[in-house]
């Protein structure tokens, strides 16, 4: 996460995915189906990408370059990445 904005965690995801703000969100496997429901529920009204991260939230986190687990990472801006690419596969 050099470039670009990043939003993690579910209350933050859900106000951003709630004013339009995301592109693309990865959700942890591990993540309660409840919590699932409502994210696709929320990106589908905002035309948001969901993507089921294959690891936990522990992987997650790490993948983020954190120290603790990350149930939700929203994308607003990708930067220099070519994250968004995935989904037009």
């Amino acid at each position: 996460m050099k470039s670009g904005k990043a939003i993690l965690g579910y209350k933050s995801t859900i106000k951003a995915l709630k004013k339009g703000l995301l592109k693309a969100i990865f959700v942890a496997n591990n993540t309660p189906s409840v919590v699932k429901a409502e994210i696709n529920y929320y990106a589908h009204l905002a035309n948001a990408n969901v993507h089921s991260y294959t690891g936990s939230n522990i992987d997650l986190g790490a993948a983020c370059g954190k120290y603790h687990r990350v149930s939700l990472l929203g994308i607003s801006d990708p930067g220099d990445s070519d994250i968004l690419n995935i989904f037009d596969k």
